[in-house]
């Protein structure tokens, strides 16, 4: 308790570093898995084959990438960039399967009174088949960063400064309140993103709640 009280101000300033560092990843992450999603929905070639090489993305061990985009990138080992961007591939991973789950997870007779009534395929996508698959959508997005939120610690490793420094110089000084006060921040971290997204599901989608009230 003692060592967590004199290092308040580094506490903070790796948190905020912590964040930083997640948030792009995210929603970057996000941006681009949405078309890719909708591709492995809509077409079944695309299918397997955008889900399997996401899925194999994801089991590439974080350190082993971290190591080996730079050689594609044509970036520095130790920038922020190979980080950013590593996570980003993660993030993807996660949310193109859901994103595609969720599409195909809608009622295809709303899909058929939307064509009905003379919605277009982008008009129908954008005001039908995204709104009712948001509440699916959005459990992955909160999987993928709780996810992130937990891989910037990796980037301590390659010398981004985040909440993993208080694992690394932890462990070498063996100073276990540093390293509990890092996996307690990362946590609580993880946990406040989590209820924000969860809010912004009530604010922005709030037919998944009549939807869990009936």
């Amino acid at each position: 308790m003692t060592w967590v009280l004199n290092n308040l101000g580094l506490l903070w300033e790796l948190s905020v570093q912590h964040v930083v560092l997640a948030i792009p990843p995210i929603l970057v992450g996000f941006v681009i898995a949405v078309p890719l999603g909708y591709l492995a929905y809509r077409f079944r070639l695309t299918r397997g084959l955008i889900l399997t090489i996401t899925g194999l993305l994801y089991t590439i061990p974080s350190l082993a990438l971290l190591v080996v985009l730079p050689v594609f990138l044509g970036i520095s080992l130790l920038s922020p960039l190979n980080l950013s961007v590593a996570l980003t591939i993660y993030a993807v991973a996660i949310m193109a399967r859901s994103v595609s789950d969720a599409l195909g997870s809608v009622d295809p007779a709303i899909r058929q009174s939307a064509t009905a009534v003379g919605f277009g395929s982008a008009r129908r996508f954008w005001t039908v088949d995204f709104p009712l698959a948001g509440p699916v959508i959005l459990a992955g997005v909160r999987v993928a960063a709780v996810s992130t939120i937990s891989l910037v610690t990796v980037g301590i490793l390659i010398g981004v400064q985040s909440l993993g420094y208080l694992f690394t110089n932890g462990f070498e000084r063996r100073i276990i309140p540093e390293i509990l006060a890092g996996v307690v921040l990362v946590v609580v971290i993880a946990l406040v993103i989590d209820y924000l997204l969860a809010l912004l599901g009530r604010v922005l989608m709030p037919w998944s709640r009549m939807g869990v009230s009936a």
